[in-house]
């Protein structure tokens, strides 16, 4: 008998509560006092090797939370977290080398640079070899097809462009799993459907990625996942193949609606 593979990423029971800022007048007056809030409740969650999984949820359900504890750079209060057999507590830097995250609101880009000298700094921040930096930058640039942009400063790329050289900032390690949040969110019609096309068909069915995908969209969600999970008050209220499960998840997101 063959041993079940384990599988890229594992939470179980995780906790995540931050303190709530405070006005001057309310230290003064309550200097003691902490107001906290709650958002990860005990929530557990399992991903299987080469697979995508839509994370689905309204705002503030705690998915940006949870996408940050998995890349080790928000510590949980309780449970554990498990990628790819290391735990992102105690092995952080591991967890980094072998995970890639791509946020929704991307800061951390030069804004006088030009989109190849970016992709440069950071490759060099991921430890690639000096002398690889420059042919693999040009390598993901042509597969996210943004060769053309690669010499204009990133102040003058357009939010959909920006995203998409997020993503590929995201590929320069070639990292086996992927955290990615609303990856196609402010694109045109044409490259959202370019960068789907990569995330489902390019990096899991070709190269045998993991993907983990924070999304609104329930066509997107349809469209890449094999399951769905759906992320409220903190706990993952119910997960499923995506044709059992979408369909509660959009008669719930129409009635929050209401």
């Amino acid at each position: 008998m063959s041993a079940i593979a384990k599988p890229a990423i594992d939470i179980l029971g995780v906790h995540k509560r931050f303190t709530l800022p405070r006005s001057f007048d309310d230290i003064l007056r309550h200097p003691f006092a902490r107001k906290r809030l709650e958002v990860l409740k005990g929530l557990s969650l399992s991903v299987p090797l080469g697979t995508t999984i839509g994370l689905l949820g309204p705002n503030g359900a705690g998915k940006t939370t949870l996408l940050r504890i998995l890349a080790a750079t928000v510590i949980p209060d309780r449970g554990t977290v498990t990628i790819l057999g290391q735990d992102a507590v105690k092995h952080p830097g591991r967890i980094r080398q072998q995970l890639g995250f791509v946020l929704s609101d991307e800061r951390s880009f030069f804004w006088r640079l030009t989109a190849r000298h970016n992709l440069s700094f950071f490759a060099t921040l991921a430890n690639l070899e000096p002398k690889k930096i420059k042919a693999r930058v040009v390598e993901v640039a042509a597969l996210l097809q943004i060769e053309g942009e690669l010499d204009k400063p990133f102040r003058d790329l357009s939010t959909g462009m920006r995203q998409r050289l997020s993503l590929a900032r995201t590929l320069l390690h070639d990292p086996e799993v992927l955290l990615v949040d609303e990856p196609t969110r402010a694109m045109d019609p044409g490259a959202a459907q370019r960068t789907r096309k990569l995330l489902g068909r390019t990096l899991v069915e070709e190269m045998g990625k993991t993907v983990l995908l924070a999304t609104h969209n329930l066509e997107e969600a349809q469209e890449l996942c094999e399951r769905v999970a759906l992320l409220r008050e903190g706990r993952i209220q119910f997960a499923g193949a995506t044709a059992d499960t979408l369909p509660q998840i959009a008669k719930i997101f129409a009635e929050d609606q209401e």
